[in-house]
């Protein structure tokens, strides 16, 4: 009989092939406070509405707009449809939660919504560095950006940031959903995420998480220490230019990424770095919304008040609208 290898510490089969094991998860999201349910679930909507409607016209215009072909929209277009994804995976069951709090979710549901999770946190962190590399190298070599920046070597770079997350996220969903989970299937958070369910795991998982925590080093840190050190060599750059309004102008292009990759680590750093730390449930589910819902929905606002060209484009867009329905 042929031997399949397991990881260290997981039984062989799945935990829905076995009736003794976890049959469904019950999401626990802020059902603790039951007055506030109708509130939040009405805040959380006009969140996301505000979060679809900001990407789509992030993708809009810069896919139809002439002036906004450069490879720096081009990945903020990306950036959008990931954060899309990223949405629709998270909002709808946490208003589902919210409105019909002790609804279960099966292991099946609840694994495919992790594997989502961590295939969009990996696509996001790998497009991030894609982005300060191209402002790298727009303003450190000006004179061969059109040359090194290609249509082909974009189209790789946003491919390569997609299908990252894929193996990853892949990997240890798959894993974790191999451990036993007993006692009451409850998970105090809004999504499948980790931490909550590595809590309800019994067995020993410590392989496990110094597996979690490279990856977290390799996709999260790594990508972070290349981010720096482009934006390091991009203000040497800048110091040096002769002109204040070349160095104004140089610093402005960077200024939305910069903010973004400011709120992004941020949040997701302090969750995904510590899979098993001691904060509450509470406290992890605050951490969580910001880079689950605030930030999906300040990323349009910040790319579209912070540059002149995404503006410019709306205004354009706005007026050509106008003008095809007069009569």
């Amino acid at each position: 009989m042929p031997v399949t290898w397991t990881p260290p510490g997981i039984p062989r089969a799945l935990p829905w092939a076995n009736q003794s094991l976890a049959r469904e998860f019950v999401l626990l999201g802020f059902t603790h406070v039951p007055a506030l349910r109708p509130l939040l679930a009405s805040l959380f909507l006009a969140m996301f509405l505000l979060t679809l409607l900001g990407n789509a016209l992030i993708v809009l215009l810069t896919s139809l707009d002439s002036a906004l072909r450069a490879p720096m929209y081009f990945f903020l277009r990306q950036l959008a449809l990931v954060e899309i994804c990223f949405s629709l995976d998270i909002v709808p069951r946490l208003l589902m939660t919210l409105l019909r709090p002790g609804r279960g979710v099966s292991p099946a549901g609840c694994a495919l919504q992790l594997l989502l999770v961590l295939s969009c946190v990996t696509s996001e962190c790998f497009l991030l560095t894609a982005m300060a590399w191209d402002r790298y190298v727009a303003i450190c070599r000006p004179l061969r950006y059109g040359a090194i920046m290609s249509a082909r070597l974009c189209h790789l770079l946003v491919a390569a940031c997609w299908l990252a997350g894929v193996p990853v996220s892949l990997v240890f969903t798959l894993w974790l959903f191999h451990f036993p989970f007993c006692g009451p299937h409850s998970i105090h958070h809004f999504f499948c995420d980790i931490a909550p369910l590595l809590s309800l795991v019994c067995a020993d998982t410590r392989v496990f998480e110094t597996n979690v925590l490279v990856a977290t080093v390799l996709v999260m840190i790594v990508p972070f220490c290349l981010i720096a050190t482009s934006y390091t060599k991009i203000l040497t750059t800048v110091l040096r230019m002769p002109s204040a309004t070349g160095r104004h102008k140089a610093l402005s292009t960077c200024a939305s990424h910069l903010i973004v990759v400011t709120l992004f680590y941020s949040t997701t750093g302090v969750i995904h770095l510590q899979p098993k730390a001691s904060y509450s449930p509470e406290s992890k589910q605050v951490v969580s919304l910001s880079y689950t819902l605030v930030t999906p929905m300040l990323n349009p606002l910040i790319y579209s008040l912070q540059n002149k060209e995404v503006k410019a484009a709306l205004g354009r867009v706005c007026v050509q609208r106008r003008v095809t329905h007069i009569p």
